[in-house]
């Protein structure tokens, strides 16, 4: 009879809303999310809600392709902290200037960049050997970087401009620019698939898609407002920006170049990724320290987390730089 009780308890446990949220949380996170914490001088990773500290004021990040080193930069000291995602320990530190705006590994993982946009310049770092390589001139305010499928070029948006810079990976020189015509200082960018199409994200409302063969500008779509992350999901089906001076996330159908839905998440979201394998999107929410995750099926919010300390501003996810 007391087992039966005893099962029977245990039944009911299991069948509160509460537990079978908890049962099933890592079911919306099928690999790592990393959130830098300005304001915690962390990042914390997700669903795991691990700890790295001692990052002061870590603004953007990324994630090795071997899952393996996180890197994040410091918006007021100029630092760029190289990190171990299994132990959470520093595992180099490197002062590039006074701030640090995008950090990236290259596709192939044995290198870093990170942009100093006081300077103009992006710091190339050997990850190996931890050390400074070489830094490129790119332009006026660069921001974030990102890179065709093959690795031989990157894209650098320069938010003090009108256009993206293109550098040859194995040179190490700026080749040319990239115009991107409408957008008020170029912010953050990302590629299709196959690398034909840049997708460029400005500080004011607004995303631009140009097709890289041609140079011609595809579209100029109005988003949410204020500055933002933007992503290509993984399928192609979807490019999603979100808007840190409006409360939506924004989904762009890439065939069409329209907005299909905004969905509101709260006040202030500015990174935006998706899960590796496309189920998924996940946005930091400034305004009110939360993770937001979405069902890429339904379009719908699948919850909100709060985040362990102020300011989330990024979103770095193992699998899907």
């Amino acid at each position: 009879m007391k087992k039966l009780i005893a099962f029977s308890c245990l039944l009911a446990v299991l069948a509160s809303p509460a537990l079978a949220r908890a049962a099933s949380s890592a079911a919306d996170f099928p690999g790592p999310v990393y959130v830098p914490l300005q304001a915690a001088n962390a990042v914390e990773v997700f669903p795991q809600k691990r700890m790295f500290h001692n990052l002061t004021s870590a603004h953007y990040a990324g994630v090795s392709p071997d899952g393996k080193m996180l890197i994040t930069g410091s918006f007021t000291t100029g630092n760029v902290f190289l990190v171990d995602t299994k132990s959470g320990q520093i595992l180099a530190t490197f002062k590039i200037g006074k701030t640090v705006q995008g950090v990236v590994f290259t596709p192939d993982g044995r290198r870093a960049m990170a942009v100093e946009p006081n300077k103009g310049t992006v710091t190339v770092i050997d990850v190996k050997k931890r050390k400074v390589i070489k830094t490129v001139p790119v332009g006026n305010i660069p921001h974030n970087i990102g890179f065709s499928p093959d690795g031989h070029l990157a894209y650098v948006t320069l938010q003090g401009g009108t256009g993206v810079a293109v550098v040859d990976m194995k040179t190490l020189r700026k080749l040319r620019e990239v115009p991107v015509p409408g957008l008020t200082g170029p912010h953050n960018l990302d590629f299709s698939a196959d690398g034909s199409v840049m997708w460029v994200r400005d500080i004011v409302g607004h995303v631009a898609a140009i097709d890289l063969k041609t140079g011609k500008e595809l579209a100029l779509i109005p988003v949410g407002r204020g500055h933002a992350g933007i992503d290509v999901a993984p399928g192609g089906k979807y490019v999603l920006t979100g808007a840190i001076a409006d409360d939506i996330v924004d989904l762009i159908d890439p065939k069409t170049f329209k907005v299909i839905k905004s969905i509101v998440v709260g006040k202030g979201p500015h990174g935006v990724r998706s899960s590796r394998d496309g189920r998924w999107a996940y946005t930091d929410v400034t305004g009110s320290n939360e993770l937001v995750v979405i069902d890429m099926k339904t379009l719908k919010i699948a919850r909100k987390i709060p985040t362990a300390g102020g300011n989330p501003f990024w979103v770095a996810i193992s699998g899907h730089p």
